[in-house]
């Protein structure tokens, strides 16, 4: 288990704290680049690391990520008119460019040089893999963008998405890293019991290999004539990134699927939601994509009206839980593989209290992540460089979740398939 002091240092993420120095050494995605459908179009509203910011593109088509509050009296730059390459407050008329700069104040005389001593805050933004990313950290630490497998594919191959989670992010991370509540939580035949009975046999090995951008891990399932191999990778500090079997057109070539668990601030986490087709030749079809978030009970169909982003099953409605359900088929009653991880985590509180905790052998995963995060806050106070923010240390990296026969060593029998292809 942790204190309460290392507790407080993985979980508080604002300025000035021990991980929201951490986390400002990364690109973060800040928002999908669906929601910028188009230069000069109407602003976002970002939160992200505790901070209040909006998003705009401007109309050369690039994404300015600036502070939420205009400098002169501190008007909301939401209801900013996006026009001619910058953000206008619409107090006052002043005017900032995607950098910051303040271009124009029509409140001043002709010849004050006022404005060139105003200036928002604003951050570096970066898109790709369906996403807007974000450096909120020190330009002198400022690593290349992020080179994730994800963000080479074509568009045509890549489906992305993001749901809004009542939690911090760490619980949120845990719950994706941790690979043996599947065969439980998300159980969904349960009836005659024989699950049960046979839970020894379905319980992995989880054998975790630390690496220069966080770590790689395994779990092993035994069935009577093959193991169900599966090969996930934690990237520093928010990413997880997973192999998929499907029944389809993509089942000689599995999906590659992840998350990253992006923190808003210390009790809110926004969650990005991916996959793509591995194969140069098969694209990923939107219709499949959405197929695979409705049956994980993301997407439309299960989205509150106008928002697409949040969840209507959630904990006001106690995530519709059906105990009939749950008597018979399912563990949780709760529809939905995402639905049930979101019932969960949020479920837990706000921030969870981890010095309470009791972990055990298939926890291996958690721990190890939790020590490599407090071993990078310490050697980002110490001045030095934690995993993962070099780029080229994952770009290699492909998931894995392959049946193959019990006899082989699944090392070498999947070695090609580790690799990225793109």
């Amino acid at each position: 288990m942790l204190t309460s002091e290392e507790d407080a240092r993985l979980t508080r993420v604002g300025p000035g704290t021990p991980m929201g120095a951490l986390m400002r050494r990364y690109w973060l995605p800040a928002l999908l680049s669906e929601e910028l459908a188009e230069p000069d179009g109407a602003p976002v509203r970002v939160r992200l690391l505790g901070e209040d910011l909006i998003a705009f593109r401007d109309t050369t088509g690039a994404v300015g990520l600036v502070s939420a509050f205009c400098p002169h009296r501190r008007a909301p730059l939401f209801f900013g008119r996006n026009e001619d390459c910058g953000l206008r407050c619409v107090y006052h008329g002043w005017k900032f460019d995607r950098t910051g700069t303040c271009v124009d104040m029509p409140s001043e005389p002709p010849d004050s040089l006022f404005k060139t001593k105003v200036a928002l805050i604003a951050y570096p933004t970066w898109e790709g893999g369906g996403c807007v990313w974000a450096y909120l950290g020190d330009s002198a630490s400022k690593p290349a963008p992020p080179n994730y497998e994800l963000v080479r594919v074509p568009e045509s191959h890549r489906f992305t998405t993001k749901t809004f989670e009542d939690c911090n992010y760490l619980q949120a991370l845990e719950g994706g890293l941790d690979s043996s509540h599947a065969t439980i939580m998300h159980n969904s035949n349960i009836g005659d019991r024989s699950f049960l009975r046979d839970y020894e046999r379905t319980v992995p090995g989880i054998n975790v290999t630390v690496t220069n951008y966080g770590y790689n891990y395994s779990g092993v399932r035994l069935r009577v004539d093959q193991q169900w191999v599966r090969l996930y990778h934690y990237v520093m500090p928010v990413t997880q990134i997973r192999g998929h079997i499907v029944t389809s057109e993509y089942k000689s070539n599995p999906l590659i699927k992840g998350h990253f668990w992006v923190p808003i601030d210390d009790t809110h986490t926004c969650t990005y939601n991916w996959m793509y087709s591995a194969e140069r030749t098969i694209p990923l079809t939107r219709e499949f994509a959405e197929l695979s978030e409705t049956s994980s009970g993301r997407g439309p169909k299960w989205s509150v009206p106008n928002d697409p982003y949040r969840l209507v099953k959630n904990q006001s409605n106690d995530y519709l839980i059906d105990r009939g359900l749950q008597k018979t088929q399912t563990f949780t009653g709760i529809h939905g593989v995402n639905t049930q991880d979101l019932a969960i985590q949020e479920s837990m509180g706000p921030i969870v209290d981890r010095s309470k905790e009791h972990l055990g052998t298939t926890d291996r995963a958690i721990i190890v992540m939790r020590q490599l995060l407090l071993e990078a806050i310490a050697a980002v106070e110490a001045g030095g460089i934690p995993r993962g923010v070099d780029p080229e240390t994952y770009r290699n990296v492909r998931a894995l979740d392959h049946l193959i026969p019990k006899e082989l060593d699944w090392h070498e029998a999947l070695r090609e398939q580790r690799l990225a292809q793109f």
